[in-house]
């Protein structure tokens, strides 16, 4: 509990310096979580302080309901442009390349981070690995079920379908279902991203290879690091 709470007061305390990052006309992306929500509401004060003129696309309904709470200007398409996306990570290895998909949002969240200008990561140093060793979240369509949990087996990994607490399929915003495949210790994560994303009714890979610009670490007793 006290650990939890710590990471709380670090994610509020670099939500509020990652925030400074952020210029008037510009359009933002929204990731989803935790750290996502800090840094919205430290995004609704500034907008509300400084009168800004901003445009923000958000990657879950979760967020957007926790933006619309701040009174930010909301849209739904992706634009030729997005300035910065604020997001977290589920997993950040040595060579800054992400694990994402824990909230589901994935496919949306790679749409904006690829889109964007600069790219703006904040996570718990809990999140810091040398490799990935966690699942990776992929993202399929339904009539793909089978097919991809035969083909993921047959490069390595085991899948699961995710679940809800009853067991029903956890669904995602764009319909589709979740696979959470475990492949150990990942040392090649651009090369396993490429072999999942070919197999057929795969939609989107929760391993995001887009370099962040700027990664903010949060640290115990409300301390945060900034690496760039």
């Amino acid at each position: 509990m006290y650990k939890r709470q710590t990471y709380d007061d670090a994610i509020t305390a670099l939500s509020n310096h990652a925030v400074k990052l952020v210029k008037n006309h510009q359009t933002i992306g929204l990731g989803s979580g935790r750290s996502a929500t800090a840094f919205v509401k430290s995004l609704s004060s500034l907008v509300k302080k400084k009168k800004f003129n901003i445009k923000c696309i958000p990657t879950s309904l979760q967020i957007k309901l926790e933006a619309e709470k701040g009174n930010l200007h909301l849209i739904d398409t992706v634009l030729d442009k997005i300035d910065i996306v604020f997001d977290g990570a589920d997993q950040i290895d040595k060579g800054k390349n992400l694990i994402k998909g824990g909230g589901g949002a994935l496919l949306r969240e790679n749409i904006l981070i690829n889109a964007a200008k600069k790219v703006v990561i904040m996570a718990d140093d809990s999140k810091f690995v040398t490799n990935f060793n966690r699942d990776v979240p992929v993202e399929v369509h339904p009539l793909a079920r089978n097919t991809v949990t035969n083909n993921i087996s047959k490069i390595g990994g085991r899948s699961k379908i995710r679940t809800l607490d009853r067991g029903y399929p956890f669904i995602t915003e764009n319909g589709n279902i979740i696979l959470d495949c475990n492949f150990g210790v990942i040392k090649k994560p651009k090369l396993l991203r490429e072999k999942i994303k070919n197999i057929s009714g795969v939609l989107e890979v929760g391993i995001f290879t887009r370099k962040p610009d700027v990664i903010y670490k949060a640290r115990s007793a409300g301390k945060f690091d900034v690496i760039k």
